[in-house]
């Protein structure tokens, strides 16, 4: 009688596991190729250039690379880099904590349209959005004359900049939240309601510790994306400085001037900030990547 295949099966539920990536499973020379290929184009496209902006930030010597981070110009930059930041964030995260509830919550009618919005700052390019906030708010835009009249200024100044920068980082947020609060599901809000519990309560004693791991790494995303966001920021500055340009405006401006030692030392600390946005969001996978994934069903 022939051995019950079926029951080994069975008894090993990853036994088809096995079995698709024993089919699958590439010579030794492929996997080698592939590794080696990945390795390159990581040392070629993301690692080389790292090395050469630290390098030749430090080409002057220690003295040079921190006279020009205390450049007047370049701390004005910085300022306003981590101004901006400071104001789109956290709009943002209110932006995205409303809409995720809206969408994971409640049906209504353009709902769909809502999250095709939402992600349009990924299919328009940055310019675009700058041109628009010109075109609106511009001195011969359509609201341009009745800003002039009150003294009112938008583009070519600071809340120009921080719209900008808020509308190209507006999704972070809701596109973490979304498919978080969906799976996450109603059956504990139900039952916080039931039990007498106001919203306001439940959200914050029920709903946000849910979704606070999600939240914080769409905020940190966010946060990176702000402060080296260049394109709309770009059209809207009027490069006007020590006023109107932030830490990535000045690095072109530093590098157009060839000033090549200021221009790679303020790059330098865009490159850190992704260093430590990178290194964020590794401790907030590795710590509670299990949670996130649980919340999310997966």
């Amino acid at each position: 009688m022939s051995p019950d295949h079926s029951s080994d099966a069975a008894a090993h539920p990853f036994a088809p596991l096995v079995q698709t990536n024993a089919a699958v499973t590439e010579s030794r020379a492929v996997r080698v190729t592939l590794v080696a290929a990945t390795l390159l184009f990581l040392v070629t496209f993301l690692l080389l250039p790292l090395l050469i902006v630290f390098t030749q930030a430090l080409a002057g010597g220690i003295h040079a690379y921190l006279a020009a981070l205390r450049d007047h110009d370049t701390l004005a930059a910085i300022r306003l880099t981590l101004f901006t930041a400071a104001l789109a964030v956290p709009l943002n995260t209110v932006f995205g904590i409303a809409a995720a509830w809206a969408i994971a919550r409640f049906e209504f009618r353009g709902r769909n349209l809502l999250i095709t919005l939402i992600d349009l700052p990924f299919s328009v390019s940055p310019v675009i959005a700058g041109l628009v906030y010109i075109l609106i708010f511009g001195s011969r835009g359509w609201l341009g004359p009745w800003l002039s009249a009150h003294d009112i200024s938008i583009v070519f100044a600071w809340p120009g900049i921080v719209l900008a920068t808020a509308f190209v980082t507006f999704p972070f947020v809701a596109r973490e939240l979304i498919p978080l609060m969906q799976a996450q599901g109603l059956d504990e809000e139900y039952a916080a309601l039931t039990l007498g519990a106001p919203g306001w309560r439940t959200f914050w004693h029920v709903t946000l510790p849910n979704i606070r791991w999600g939240l914080l790494y769409g905020v940190l995303l966010c946060n990176a994306r702000a402060m080296g966001e260049f394109g709309a920021v770009s059209v809207v500055s009027g490069h006007i400085r020590g006023l109107t340009d932030t830490v990535p405006l000045q690095v072109e401006i530093l590098y157009n001037d060839y000033h090549f030692v200021a221009a790679f030392a303020v790059a330098s600390l865009l490159a850190l900030l992704a260093f430590v946005t990178l290194g964020l969001k590794s401790f907030l996978e590795w710590r509670h990547g299990d949670e996130l994934a649980a919340l999310r069903g997966h």
